[in-house]
């Protein structure tokens, strides 16, 4: 639908940026209704009865959280100052919220905000580099208060490059995560408006053509896992290799165990702001939620795959990811990523357009 059209330049422009927000495969969570000059209610929505990685709609949930961060820092170039009103009668899978914006002449605009654009996911090997004292601070200083990061280095570098090697055996060997990558992958393609284009998922050209066929049908995936060693290659290069090829891995902890919409909305806020800064101390990152993920349903005893032996692969990954990092920050953490020195991802996911992105009161 396309927008007003008197949408007033200001709130255009901060949506405009608000709209780069990260999201899971790019699903882009959220749809904007126009109040007036300076209000606006963000319909969030989720992908939980679709997608095996959406648990909950919890990673949904911390993208709609980066979105209002990324919309307050947007507006502070304005000098406008932002309040958020959750809708406290909203459904969990479709968290609504009220955004009003008012003139603060106090105000100083923040710095993050010339790094929205820049900010990508880079699946590409990185520097080995240690990060410096002074980044580990910057970044450490931008969480809000109570959240902490744990980093990963050296032989803990190498252990969490293992194990998502062994977490992406998961994803690439049972058929409710298969749907999902057939969706979310946009194949011949350098960059993607609603998707992941495929030259950006971190693979050779070769590989690249071998997963789409194999991807077309489950038989064929069936075929290659069990036969051929199929997920031997696409692991190697999208988790063992730039698992290893990086500075560190990284883990953000909320200050207590996150529970509700409300907690994971204030993580997304905090990762968001922990990549910007990232990204402008020239830093590039990799989100690896899936340890998370699949950790959260064996804490819970749940269910996420008919495949046999699969719920009990994921304990015994869940059990090493809690001995890597330890119990009391694992049941906290609300993401976790590789990050090192590098330089952009030429291959990216996009945006849809704003005016795809407004609905009508």
């Amino acid at each position: 639908m396309k927008p007003p059209r008197q949408l007033d330049p200001t709130l255009e422009k901060i949506l405009d940026l608000a709209r780069w927000a990260p999201s899971g495969d790019n699903t882009q969570p959220w749809r904007f209704e126009i109040l007036d000059a300076r209000r606006l209610v963000v319909h969030g929505h989720d992908t939980r009865d679709h997608c095996v990685y959406d648990l909950d709609g919890h990673p949904s949930q911390i993208s709609i959280g980066a979105l209002l961060e990324t919309m307050a820092i947007a507006a502070s170039t304005f000098g406008l100052a932002t309040r958020i009103f959750p809708h406290v009668d909203a459904p969990a899978h479709r968290p609504t919220l009220t955004v009003e914006f008012s003139d603060d002449a106090a105000l100083a605009p923040d710095p993050l905000a010339a790094h929205i654009l820049a900010r990508s996911v880079q699946r590409l090997p990185l520097s080995r580099r240690a990060l410096t004292t002074s980044e580990k601070t910057a970044l450490t200083a931008t969480l809000p208060a109570g959240y902490e990061v744990t980093w990963l280095e050296g032989k803990q570098r190498t252990a969490a490059a293992g194990l998502m090697f062994r977490n992406a055996k998961l994803r690439l060997t049972m058929p409710e995560a298969h749907q999902v990558h057939q969706a979310v992958i946009e194949w011949n393609a350098r960059h993607s408006a609603d998707r992941m284009p495929d030259r950006a998922l971190g693979v050779d050209p070769f590989t690249a053509k071998m997963m789409r066929w194999v991807m077309h049908d489950w038989r064929r995936v069936e075929f290659f896992n069990t036969w051929l060693a199929g997920t031997v290659a696409p692991r190697l290069q999208m988790d063992l290799i730039p698992g290893l090829a990086c500075a560190a891995h990284f883990v953000l902890a909320a200050p207590h165990r996150p529970h509700r919409v409300a907690d994971y909305l204030a993580a997304g806020r905090a990762m968001q702001r922990f990549w910007l800064t990232a990204t402008s101390l020239g830093l590039q990152l990799q989100p690896e939620l899936t340890p998370l993920i699949f950790s959260r349903y064996v804490r819970d005893g749940r269910v996420f795959s008919g495949t046999r032996g699969m719920q009990q692969r994921a304990a015994t990954l869940s059990r090493e990811a809690e001995q890597l990092v330890g119990k009391p920050v694992w049941e906290r953490a609300v993401f976790m990523g590789r990050i090192g020195a590098g330089t952009p991802a030429q291959a990216r996911s996009l945006r849809r357009p704003l005016a795809e992105l407004i609905i009508a009161p």
